[in-house]
Parts: C-alpha cells; sequence; structure tokens
C-alpha cells in the first residue's frame, strides 16, 4: 500500500526536482550567451574580454527584479532617454544586498534592456545597436555582471579601478557566497523535505 502510494506521487516530485533544477540554468545559459556575444562584439572592435564579475552580477538581478513588472514600452531599457531612467529610491538597500557600496560602484553602468521572451538576438541589439553601445564601446570597463528576470534583463560594467570594481570586503564577501550558496539550494532542500515526509505519512 504504502509503496503504491509513493509510486503514484514519485513521478510528481521528480518533476518539482527538474524544474526547480533547471530554471537556473536556463537563465545563466542566456545570461552567459549574452556575455560571450559582448565579447565577440568588444573583440570585433579590438576591445578586450569582460570577465564575469560576480558582485555586478548579484546587483543585476537585483536590479532585473525590480524592473520586472514594468511592461516593454519605447520609453523604456535602452530606449530610455538619458536623464530620464528609473530611479530606485531603495538602491541602497540593493547594494547591500550584494555587500556593495556607492563609492566601490559609482563608475560602473548599469543598462537594462526589457526585451519580449529575451530573444537572444533581439538583446545582444538592444545593447550593440543603442545608446548602450558607448559604454560597450569603451575600453575603461574591464568586467560584467547580469541578471534577467521576466522579459527585462540587465548588464552592469565594472572597471579595474577602485571606484568601480565591485569588490566586497573578505567578511562580507564570506557572508555572500554562503547566502548565495543557500538560495540556489532553497528549492532543493524543500523537495527533500518534502518527499521525506510523504513518506512517513504513507
Amino acid at each position: 500500500m504504502a509503496s503504491s502510494r509513493f509510486s503514484l506521487l514519485f513521478p510528481f516530485f521528480v518533476s518539482f526536482l527538474l524544474c526547480i533544477i533547471s530554471h537556473p540554468v536556463l537563465c545563466d545559459d542566456q545570461e552567459d550567451g549574452l556575455l560571450q556575444s559582448i565579447n565577440n562584439y568588444r573583440t570585433s572592435l579590438n576591445l578586450t574580454a569582460l570577465t564575469k564579475n560576480d558582485n555586478a552580477e548579484c546587483l543585476a538581478g537585483e536590479l532585473a527584479d525590480q524592473f520586472k513588472d514594468q511592461p516593454c514600452t519605447y520609453a523604456t531599457g535602452s530606449n530610455t532617454v538619458p536623464g530620464t531612467e528609473t530611479q530606485f529610491p531603495n538602491y541602497p538597500s540593493l547594494l547591500a544586498k550584494c555587500h556593495l557600496n556607492v563609492s566601490n560602484t559609482r563608475d560602473g553602468a548599469l543598462m537594462p534592456a526589457c526585451v519580449p521572451n529575451l530573444d537572444p538576438s533581439l538583446v545582444l541589439t538592444n545593447f550593440t545597436q543603442t545608446q548602450y553601445s558607448g559604454s560597450l564601446d569603451d575600453a575603461k570597463f574591464t568586467g560584467a555582471g547580469i541578471g534577467s528576470d521576466g522579459n527585462w534583463i540587465v548588464v552592469v560594467l565594472t572597471t579595474s579601478t577602485p571606484e568601480g570594481s565591485f569588490v566586497t570586503s573578505k567578511a562580507d564577501s564570506s557572508d555572500y557566497n554562503a547566502a548565495n550558496l543557500t538560495d540556489k539550494n532553497i528549492g532543493l532542500i524543500y523537495l527533500l523535505f518534502l518527499l521525506t515526509a510523504s513518506l512517513f505519512l504513507l
């Protein structure tokens, strides 16, 4: 009896596990693909490739989460008129979540883009053939972090200077890495808890 109930529930748990595990991978693949495409673009201009910056990636993810409920229009993202960009009153708290502060991020560039379904070719065009190309063409930028949520994708560019390095203190960095590990595994932990609980109830 118990084994028949388990066999009925097992496919549900496997499907749930696959959804939890595959979703972040798809996002990561998309973001890594964009970074590779941007680096190909920069290489064609004889510029150095951007290195992945985990702290900038954290901030990009936080910003994408803030943008996610805004619709794509001709006045959002890469279409925004310079000086009219969306302002976030909670920006200091977004920096704090990533263990950053204004002093080590002021020389960076924040570039949000809204593309329906985040079509890869259109996403790249939104960075290389818009006002953002000026930043991508600038040799002072040496690193990047990319985050996405819904139809929004955000690229954060970093420099090798202290004012744009997006570095954290060693204590903050270890806390961030521990928190990041917990966030990535929370779904898996929850699933294992549900599976264990269902076995006891059978």
